[in-house]
């Protein structure tokens, strides 16, 4: 018997069962389709959402203007991740960004971001001793998942700069907007992510996440992957504590192993069951920390206005310093500015401008009324931080509108719009998962280290290697 697709999404009827099924299309899910699938097995990739991604996706209004959803700006170990485990198309299609700026009460500067230029940076502009830069370096290269865990990144700063704050915000405060890390999570969480950016910068897909999510989809219908949108994953089928298929729209379908892309939380709260789960394995995933979201505005240029070069990436801030709780603060005083020129999709012609700012979701628990002035209020702001940068930006724009955490939260299924998954102890929960159930994996943005785009690419690799051994033994 063949089971219906939702109208929505029908492209072909679904089968009764598949190998794997994958719930989510976020670069983990994503990338771990096109792993399972090129090693043999059939593939049902599932995502609620009618576009594929997760929150490395876009989006479009009326007269052609296009946004992507996100911060855009990962290592240079994206183009070997998507060369390896995805096609030269897509790794050749990665560009740096060569122009990222600082801009705050403290400094005002540009940067290559790469470690021969914040070295010299350090040495020159702020005038740290050779040696200390260099130990600095050298210690957070050597960091690995075995260190001593204690130790915070405000402590590591203090060992190597103390009383040096500008220091710590050049050093800092990109890697917040990476990956929602503070001064008080592990250094490791720190450590790890701010070597791979220090390699040599910051890329990002040229035609933007449009064009990349099209040669994703077309890779992965051609290793036979099927894709559904507007799949709602209602519940995973658990028997003997194993998983065995997923309720989709109402209907069930069988597989051999289930591989989650979705919340970690909400995967193990709400989509298992709590009757399958052991009391000292609940009590632990209770008590992962979920990390804080964001909010993002859409800037679009109305077609033929342009603006002169600013930088690509700008992290723009009136704090005095950096401050992990201010820069989640509700009276935003710091911003990352995603600048897209017309070069980066040159068939539009068209400028926009992505607004980033971290964000808590409590703080947008608002009525209605007060939530729509909210969100009118943080556009307006927005453009007025914008000014300092572009002077007549009010007059330019053709479209404005913002997201919240809520608008996270809505889209994605994400507990709390959580935009970077969860703190440092995730990343041991949903590597234990399968031991909890057997054959359901989850992978995606946990732990802080294991978020932003390479880092969900590489873990999703990591998990379909996993899921391939378990089904493959399953076989013998």
């Amino acid at each position: 018997m063949m089971i219906e697709a939702s109208p929505a999404s029908r492209e072909q009827a679904l089968q009764p069962a598949y190998d794997i099924i994958i719930i989510g299309s976020g670069l983990a899910g994503l990338t771990a389709a096109n792993v399972l699938a090129k090693l043999g097995h059939s593939v049902l990739l599932l995502e609620q959402h009618f576009n594929f991604g997760g929150l490395a996706t876009w989006f479009t209004r009326p007269g052609g203007q296009l946004f992507d959803i996100s911060l855009h700006g990962f290592p240079i170990g994206m183009v070997k991740s998507c060369r390896k485990y995805w096609t030269a198309e897509i790794a050749n299609s990665i560009i740096q960004l060569k122009r990222i700026r600082f801009a705050n009460p403290q400094f005002d500067l540009e940067t290559a971001f790469d470690v021969d230029d914040f070295k010299r940076l350090l040495k020159t502009r702020f005038q740290v001793a050779e040696p200390v830069v260099d130990d600095f370096f050298q210690t957070i290269r050597r960091m690995n998942f075995f260190d001593d865990h204690a130790l915070t990144t405000r402590q590591l700063f203090a060992r190597f700069f103390p009383g040096r704050d500008d220091v710590v915000r050049l050093l800092m405060e990109p890697i917040a907007y990476a990956n929602g890390s503070t001064l008080d999570d592990p250094a490791i969480t720190y450590g790890i992510v701010f070597s791979n950016f220090m390699s040599k910068g910051v890329y990002t897909f040229s035609g933007g996440t449009d064009a990349l999510l099209a040669k994703m989809r077309g890779e992965l219908r051609r290793n036979g992957v099927v894709l559904r949108a507007r799949c709602l994953a209602e519940k995973i089928i658990v028997a003997n504590r194993r998983a065995c298929g997923v309720r989709i729209n109402g209907q069930d379908i069988r597989a051999k192993a289930v591989l989650s892309n979705a919340n970690l939380k909400r995967t193990i709260l709400e989509l298992v069951g709590l009757e399958h789960l052991s009391p000292a394995f609940l009590e632990e995933t209770r008590a992962v920390r979920l990390n804080n979201s964001s909010c993002q505005v859409y800037l679009g240029l109305r077609e033929g206005e342009r603006i002169e070069p600013i930088g690509d990436l700008i992290f723009a801030s009136t704090a005095p310093r950096f401050d992990s709780q201010a820069l989640c603060a509700p009276r935003i005083t710091s911003r990352t500015f995603s600048v897209y020129y017309p070069e980066l999709r040159p068939e539009s012609g068209r400028y926009a401008i992505v607004s980033s700012t971290n964000a808590n979701f409590s703080d947008w628990a608002l009525g209605t009324e007060e939530y729509a002035a909210a969100k009118k209020k943080l556009i307006e702001d927005t453009l007025g931080a914008l000014e300092v940068f572009v002077p007549n930006i009010r007059g330019k724009i053709g479209h404005a509108e913002a997201a919240t955490p809520r608008t996270f939260a809505r889209y994605t299924g994400h507990l709390e719009g959580a935009s970077f998954g969860t703190k440092f102890e995730g990343l041991k929960v949903s590597q234990n998962l399968p031991n909890e159930i057997a054959g359901l994996f989850h992978t995606g943005s946990v732990g802080i280290i294991m978020s932003g785009w390479l880092g969900t690419v590489n873990y999703g690799v990591i998990v379909a290697n996993n899921v391939d051994k378990y089904v493959r033994e399953g076989r013998k």
